[in-house]
This record gives C-alpha cells, structure tokens and sequence, in this order.
C-alpha cells in the first residue's frame, strides 16, 4: 500500500508565481539556461540551472555549481519569493494545455515504498545524470521538483479533489508562453489530508511515467541521511520525495522522435529490405505516419513516409521492458545500424537483418522470462 503524505512546501508567492515558474530543467541547455535567466531574475532555473549564475568555463559539474544552487535558493526564500507553508498541506495541480486537461495530487512519497517496489520503475538510469541530481538535492537540502507518478485513482478520490476544487479558490491560476495553464489548489483542511492519506494507503502501485533519475537521486540522499542519523524516526522529511501523482488515464504521452543521420554505409534499398524481416512494412505517401496501437512506430526515409508493424515473433510478451515499442525500436531498427560486427558482415545485404533475427530467437531462448 502507498504511503503519501502532506507537507509544507516552500512556494512562491502568488504575485511571482509565473516569473518564478520554469521549465523543467533538463529541457534546456546551458546557453537557453542563461538566456532566460538573464531576462528573468526569478526564474526557478537559477536553481535547477545555477551554472547560469557563474562564469561560462565553470564545468557543469563543479562543487561550485551545487553550492550556488544553495545560495540562490536560500535568497529567493530570505526576498520572501519564496515561502513556506505553516502546516502540512497537499495540493492539487492542474495543466490545461491545447484544451487536454491532467490534474493531480502533490504531496511526498516513501522512499522506502521505492526500494520495495511500490513505486514502480519501468527505465534504467544513468550514473552521470545521477550523481548531478545526488549533488544538488544534497546541496540545496531539498527536491527542487516533483518526480510525476501515476496510478489508477479510486473515484472517490476524484470526487473529493472535484469538490475541493469547486469550492475553493485557486492559489495560482496563470498561463505561460507556451501556452500550458497551470493551476493550485491548497488542501489545508485536517479532515481532507486525513481523507487523502487513507485514500493512498488503498493503493497498490504507483508508476513513475517521468523523472527516474531525480527520484533515484532523491532516494539515495534520504540514504545518506539515515546513515547521518541513525535514531530516525522513518517520520523525517529525508524519508520522503516529492511527487505529483495524476490518474493515469488523463495522461498524454507525446512522441519521442529519434533522428538518425545516415545508415552507417546500408543502402537504403538494403536497409528497407532488412526491416521487412522484423516487420511488416508499409509505403504511407504523402502525410506524415503516426502509430495508433502498440507495436507500431512511423519512419521517414528517403523522402518516403512508412508505416512498421512489429512481428509478434521479434519480442518476448512476458518481458515487460523488452516489449515496449522503445525497446523494439532500439533493438530492432537503431542497434543494428551501428552493430560494426554485423556491418562487418555485409554492407548491402539484407542477410543482415537475418543475422539479428537468429540473434533475437537465440535471446528469446536462452533469457528467462522477467
């Protein structure tokens, strides 16, 4: 069962709450960092994106980084930007973007129902992009931003966030240039949090759908802190990470498109021909494809639009993470490309293809099953 509980977040002001809000800080490079933070002196990506803040050379990397992510985070709370709450609340966050609406409860999940498998994990992580997420929560003392989980939410959960939501005012209520509406709700009331815990305690699992790396970082402070502090209680914040949990079937999940350069010295001719081995290919001319059920993806070559059709023989169904359309993509079209030890093979031959699918039935074979 989840654990989920209140807590006190340290939020703007509603007067600074769109300057303060940013874009995530993954989606920008260092020079889009520094470009909006130099245009906006609130912006939260003087947080999430400190090297912004010193010299252009400084590596991304360095102590220095970490420690001015401390210093400007503790100057926007000391300017009263940011303030925190004086009990423990949850909040309802709501995006509205191109008519979609998704709205979700913020509040702090258990590391401990991380490492059980109650928060559940579906990508590997990188041990760079770790140890940066590691340094700066450590740094700032706290989780700049909410790791997004899902779940199946019982209706009786929605109701209570429905009715909190029409009989209260929203804390921020503003529109960004990119045009996503974001709205907040604060649940104050002892009786609600009380309801919400009980409601969360009633659910199994919940799905990470973004942020595997800060919420893998997060875990490994809180750690750390239990190693600091070996009389904890479980009841300190360092037991916890921030997330935002929305029911997952208001979730949209857009395309993430791969861009190759060239075929590594395959032949067009030679490289369609390979695919036809492991899919059902499909000629689409004249509009853009866009796969509409599992198992399938668009590819543009050429200047030709087609449509594949996984084989159901190229991937084994009782592995979860192996039958993902990314995983089929990646195994089936990306890898061989640069695979030096089947170019080596043949350059134009779609033997080529016929040697990954040997290899495929050989791991189909050998692999147990996850």
């Amino acid at each position: 069962m989840a654990v989920f509980h209140a807590f006190r977040a340290l939020r703007p002001t509603p007067e600074k709450a769109a300057d303060v809000a940013a874009l995530p800080y993954d989606v920008v490079n260092r020079e889009e960092a520094k470009s909006i933070g130099d245009e906006n002196p609130l912006s939260f990506l003087h947080i999430d994106r400190p090297e912004m803040d010193l010299e252009p050379e400084t590596d991304l990397y360095d102590d220095r980084v970490y420690e001015k992510a401390k210093e400007n985070l503790d100057n926007m709370e000391e300017k009263g930007i940011l303030v925190q709450d004086q009990k423990a609340c949850y909040y309802i966050y709501e995006l509205v973007r191109k008519g979609k609406t998704q709205t979700g409860i913020v509040g702090c999940s258990s590391i401990d129902d991380y490492m059980n498998g109650v928060v559940k994990k579906h990508e590997l992580t990188r041990e760079d992009k770790e140890q940066d997420r590691i340094h700066h929560v450590d740094s700032c003392n706290a989780n700049t931003g909410p790791i997004f989980l899902a779940c199946r939410y019982p209706d009786s959960l929605l109701t209570l966030m429905n009715n909190w939501k029409d009989h209260h005012e929203a804390a921020y209520d503003f529109t960004e240039e990119d045009q996503i509406t974001h709205r907040v709700w604060v649940i104050d009331e002892d009786e609600v949090i009380s309801e919400i815990n009980k409601e969360f305690a009633g659910i199994d699992s919940l799905y990470i759908a973004d942020g595997h790396h800060r919420a893998a970082s997060a875990v490994k402070v809180g750690l750390k802190r239990r190693e600091q502090n070996p009389g904890y209680t479980g009841e300190e914040e360092f037991n916890y990470f921030l997330s935002v949990v929305f029911p997952y079937d208001q979730l949209c999940i857009l395309p993430y498109n791969r861009i190759v350069k060239d075929l590594n010295g395959l032949t067009v001719k030679a490289f369609l021909g390979a695919l036809k081995f492991n899919f059902e290919l499909m000629l689409m001319p004249g509009f853009p494809c866009k796969p509409v059920e599992k198992h399938c993806m668009g590819m543009y070559v050429d200047g030709q639009w087609y449509h594949l059709k996984a084989w159901p023989d190229i991937y084994d169904k009782k592995d979860v993470v192996g039958q993902l359309d990314v995983s089929i993509l990646q195994e089936k079209v990306l890898r061989p490309v640069w695979e030096s030890k089947i170019r080596a093979q043949t350059r134009e031959s779609p033997l080529w293809a016929e040697a990954i699918r040997q290899q495929s039935w050989q791991r189909l074979r050998t692999e147990p099953a996850v």
